[in-house]
Order: structure tokens, then sequence, then C-alpha cells
């Protein structure tokens, strides 16, 4: 999810951006950083200070927006391109944050700084070998920085982890998670003093009332028995192999279908947007449209009830994958870390297992496109290309599957880089050629917090969805949701919802350390 929130001193290391240390180069006083080819005029100065302010001060777009007005200004400061690049890496915006590194390195190879932010970007975007370079030239030019020699260090045992397990990987024979699993589900026990919901004695099935009781359940701050949890992600796994990358999804004339974007372990307030809308059943149908885990601190309570009811009404509510659903997300953005808090290591391979069968697509009476992130790098993709992605594995760097969970729209015409530094960003004329290529009225995509929780763009031709309100406890936006009636007329109508009180758990509690790596 695209978003400008800033994090706080217990899941972030970076320093303060202050005059003083933002224009000390590495080299020395004749540095291209200060000076280029020419001194930077007065004006652009007072920029970068007012910038450097608006930093320290946590208005990160505040700042990027002056830096980009000093750039405009004086283009041959490495200091300028270092400093936004610094800001956009807080506000998540890792594409261009390498971008700027990069610039800031080709104006002053000297200037250490850029190296530290391109490897800051590198890590946030799982690209560790490029990363580890990076921290290498910190590291080598200043033995005796700690914080580089952290990073350093931090960064190279994963660049070896992840040789090692690709290593072994070709050795060992892979066994599904969920079907290790399922030989021992009959005998872990079910301790007398559990007091929580109980799967159906015949064929260990979700219930309505399995359901209900599960709700409370999570409201006292209690956990699902391991058994039964357990024995939900075995059931999914079956579930979802048996689904197509594409899901057709037939709405009856005069029937209500609700969409829902990103929830983000925000339990409480899916559980509002329920109370609002009614609990799912048959003749209440659903999608939510990924990104169910992260950031929020009860991830594990969102996705066992979102399981539960998958399994419970399987032909009446629809779950696709989001960029969250994902090894490395999971890893970094706190899912990974709850899961072994509430259960075990074991469980978190359950999870990517049944994350990479969720549906990638779904597809409202031939005629809206629902999908989590957005739209291709080329304008030949059509709806059966989509129906033939082999979508079981881990998210991809690039290519259509990738470009369906990561990408975003623009307001310009044509594409551009995406600010994330995956996918695209595409404009309404790819939006506009897509919908007619593929006789579609419109798409719904998530990915992108709103102030109202959803936004009309491309002339009504894409719609963002986003059902997290007041983002990770800071944003102060609206969660919404999208409803249509089954019919000629698909137009969505919006409900938008304030968030709701919930237990003393700050959001990403259970983050990895590994976001200090690129803080």
């Amino acid at each position: 999810t695209s978003t400008t929130v800033a994090l706080n001193s217990q899941q972030a290391s970076g320093e303060k951006m202050t005059s003083t240390e933002s224009e000390a180069p590495v080299a020395s006083p004749t540095s291209t950083a200060l000076m280029g080819p020419t001194s930077p005029p007065p004006e652009a100065d007072q920029f970068k200070t007012e910038a450097n302010s608006a930093f320290n001060l946590g208005h990160y777009d505040q700042a990027i927006d002056l830096y980009s007005k000093a750039i405009d200004l004086y283009d041959k400061s490495a200091i300028y391109y270092a400093n936004r690049s610094f800001a956009y890496l807080r506000t998540e915006c890792f594409g261009y944050a390498l971008s700027d590194a990069s610039r800031a390195i080709a104006l002053d190879q000297s200037y250490i700084k850029a190296y530290y932010r391109r490897a800051s970007a590198n890590m946030a975007l799982g690209k560790f070998k490029l990363a580890l370079t990076d921290f290498e030239q910190v590291h080598r030019r200043r033995p005796g920085d700690s914080d580089a020699k952290a990073k350093y260090t931090e960064c190279k045992k994963i660049v070896q982890q992840k040789a090692f397990e690709k290593a072994i990987a070709y050795e060992e024979k892979r066994v599904s998670p969920c079907d290790e699993i399922s030989q021992s589900l009959q005998s872990m026990t079910i301790e007398d003093s559990y007091d929580g919901p109980k799967l159906s004695e015949e064929g260990n099935k979700v219930t309505r009332e399995f359901v209900t009781q599960l709700l409370d359940y999570y409201k006292k701050s209690k956990v699902l028995h391991r058994r039964y949890a357990y024995q939900i992600l075995v059931d999914m796994k079956a579930l979802l192999s048996a689904e197509a990358t594409l899901v057709d999804v037939a709405v009856p004339e005069g029937t209500k279908f609700t969409i829902c974007g990103d929830v983000h372990g925000q339990f409480f307030d899916l559980l509002n947007i329920f109370e609002l809308n009614g609990l799912p059943s048959e003749t209440n149908p659903y999608l939510f449209n990924g990104d169910f885990v992260d950031r929020g601190s009860f991830s594990v309570e969102c996705i066992f009830t979102l399981f539960s009811l998958k399994l419970l009404y399987p032909k009446s509510f629809f779950l696709a994958r989001g960029n969250h659903e994902s090894e490395y997300m999971n890893k970094i953005y706190g899912f990974e870390g709850e899961v072994k808090a509430k259960y075990a290591d074991k469980m978190v391979q359950l999870f990517r297992e049944v994350f990479n069968l969720l549906p990638l697509v779904h597809l409202i009476d031939g005629r809206i496109l629902v999908m989590h992130g957005g739209l291709f790098s080329s304008d030949d993709v059509t709806l059966e290309d989509i129906r033939k992605i082999d979508r079981n594995m881990d998210i991809p760097d690039s290519g259509p599957m990738s470009e369906l969970l990561w990408s975003d729209p623009q307001d310009l015409p044509g594409r551009a880089p995406s600010k994330r530094g995956v996918a695209v960003q595409f404009g309404p004329d790819v939006t506009e050629r897509f919908c007619k290529n593929n006789g579609l009225d419109y798409i719904v995509r998530s990915h992108e917090v709103k102030e109202k929780g959803y936004e009309v763009a491309h002339s009504g031709r894409c719609i963002t969805v986003f059902s997290a309100p007041n983002y990770c406890d800071t944003m102060g936006n609206k969660g919404a949701y999208i409803t249509l009636t089954g019919g000629k007329d698909l137009s969505p109508k919006f409900t938008s919802f304030d968030c709701v009180p919930h237990p003393t758990v700050r959001p990403m509690a259970y983050s990895s350390s590994l976001m200090q790596l690129f803080s």
C-alpha cells in the first residue's frame, strides 16, 4: 500500500535532517555535492533549508515538494537529490528514492550518503545483492561508523542466507507444508482449558456458529486453538487449488454485491464493515481485494476470519491476492512476526503456500475487472492472457502478475516508472484502451490510501477502494467499500466510514528489525 506513514522511533533509526548535516560532503570543500560547476542560487538553498525543517517535523510530502523546487532551480547538487531520496524512503516511494540516490552518485561519486540511500532503497525492494554493494562502499569509507557496519553485516547475512536457501532447494524435494501438517492434525490435543470456538465434530468444517463465536472470541483478544487454525489453512489450500487465476463472478439481477479494499490487519475496522453492511452470506456476497495482513497488529484475526468465511461460503465470498500476501512483505511488515508470536514458525510456511494460491483477478458479470494493483506495461494483455497466468508462486519482480498486484494509476497519459520501484504507473489512455479492448465498463483496484477511502479516476474507468480507516493509526483517512446491484446498471455506490477503537497494540508491533535497514 502506498502511503506517507511516518515510521516511529521504535520502527526506524533514521537520523534527523539538519542544515549542517546535509551539507557535509565526504570529500572536500570543493566537492560538487556542495558546488557543482557553479554555486546554487540562494533561492535553491532556501528551499532546501525549508525542506530540511519539514522533514524533521515528519512532513515528508512537503519536504519532497520543497526539495523538488530546489532541484528545479539547480539540478547539479548531489545533496538535493540525496535528501529528497531520504524523504521518498520515508513515504515508501522506493522507486523514486532509488532514482534520486543514483542521480546523486552520478553527480558526486564521493558522496557517501547517496550510497547509503541507494542501499536502503534496494533493501526495501528486496534487492539484497545490490544493496550489499553500496553498504560495502559505505562501510569501507567509514569503518568507524557503527550504524553502517551493522547494516553492512546484516545485509551480508541476508545475501548468504538466501544463497544457502537456493542451494538446498535444489537438493531437497519440496514437501507441501499443508500436506505435512494435515497428517498430524488429529494428534493435536485440545486442552480442557480451551474455551473458544470449535469446528464441527463431523468433518471439522466451518459453520455459521463457528464464525460468530470466532468473532466474539477475537473481540476478547483470545487466540483460536492451533489445531483449528491449521485445519483452516489445510482446507483453504484444497479450496484455492481448485480456483482459477481469474474468477468469474455472476451477480444476479437485484442482488447487492460488496467490494472491499485493503484491511491490513485492522480487525476491529473489519468488524465495523460487517456491522455497517451485514455479515457475509449466500445472499450478501463480498469480495475482499487483497492486503488482508501486515502493518495492523491484528492480522492473524483478520486472516482467519476471512478464510473461515471463504470456507463457509465458497461461492459467494471471494478473496483476491494483494502485494502483501507475499513472503518478503510479510517478513518485513509484521505478519510473519505476528504468526510466530501467536502460533509457531511452522505456520508461516503454511500461509506462504496458501497465499500463493489466491486468485489474482475477479471479473464481475463480464464487465468489471477487479485486481489489487492495476494494469500492465503493455497494451496487448487480454483477459485470456490473465487466465493463463500460473500464479502458484511468490510474487515475481516483473511481468503481468507483478503488475496486477503492484501497479498504480497516474493522471498523466501514457506510462511511467513506478514510484514504488515495482511494476508501472498507467495513465487514463492506458485504462481506456484496456477497457475497450476487453469489453469492460471499468476496473476496480485498491493498493493506495485515499482520504475518503475511495477515488474515481480516469473518467470513471479506474476506481480505487481502500478499507483501512486511519491507516496505521496515523493517516486520518476514512475507509470505504463499494456496493453494486446486479442488472444492467452496475454503477458503483460508495460508503465511507471512520475508524473504531481497538486494543492498545500499536501498528507494526510485530514488524521486522530489517525495517531499520531501509529507514
